[in-house]
C-alpha cells in the first residue's frame, strides 16, 4: 500500500503501473465473479431459489449448510480484500464523489452478504435484497475501476 505515501500517483511510472495492473486485476475479478455466480450460485430470483432450497420436480437436492456456510465464508473474505484495496486506490486518486461511491460500494456489499445469508436461514424474500445489492457493489466497484484508470491517464485532471 505504498501508494499510499507518495505524493503525485501520476508521475511516479512504476506505481502508477503497479496500480494499471493491480485495477486490471480487480476488474477482471468482479467480471468473473459475476460469470461464476451467474454458471454456479445463481443470480436469478429462480436460479438462487434452486440452489438454497433445491427442486423437487428437478431432482436437485438443497445445498447443505456446511456447503452455504463455506460459500459466506469465502464470500466475505474476497470482498473484504476487494474492497477495502479498491476503496483505498479510490480514495486516493478520486477529488469528488468519493465518499458517497465508498459508502454505496461497502453498504450494498455488506448488506448482499447479510441478505443471501437471511435468505437461506430466516425467509427466501431476501433474495431479492441480495440480487440487488449484488448488482449495486459490483457496478460500484466497476465504476471505481474505471474512475480510477481515467484519473491515473488523464492529463491535467
Amino acid at each position: 500500500m505504498k501508494f499510499t505515501l507518495i505524493n503525485n500517483i501520476k508521475k511516479d511510472n512504476a506505481m502508477r503501473l503497479i496500480l494499471t495492473g493491480f485495477l486490471s486485476f480487480i476488474l477482471l475479478y468482479i467480471i468473473s465473479d459475476v460469470l461464476v455466480k451467474s454458471f454456479g450460485f445463481g443470480i436469478s430470483v429462480e436460479t438462487i431459489n434452486i440452489t438454497l432450497f433445491g427442486s423437487e420436480e428437478n431432482f436437485i437436492d438443497p445445498i447443505t449448510k456446511a456447503s452455504f456456510l463455506e460459500f459466506w465464508h469465502v464470500e466475505i473474505f474476497f470482498m473484504m480484500m476487494v474492497l477495502l484495496t479498491l476503496s483505498a486506490v479510490f480514495i486516493r486518486l478520486a477529488n469528488r464523489s468519493r465518499t458517497f461511491m465508498t459508502n454505496t460500494l461497502m453498504i450494498s456489499a455488506i448488506t448482499s452478504l447479510t441478505a443471501i445469508a437471511l435468505a437461506y436461514f430466516v425467509s427466501a424474500i431476501f433474495i431479492y435484497l441480495y440480487i440487488i445489492t449484488f448488482f449495486i457493489w459490483h457496478l460500484s466497484a466497476v465504476y471505481m475501476i474505471l474512475y480510477s484508470f481515467w484519473k491515473l491517464y488523464a492529463k491535467g485532471v
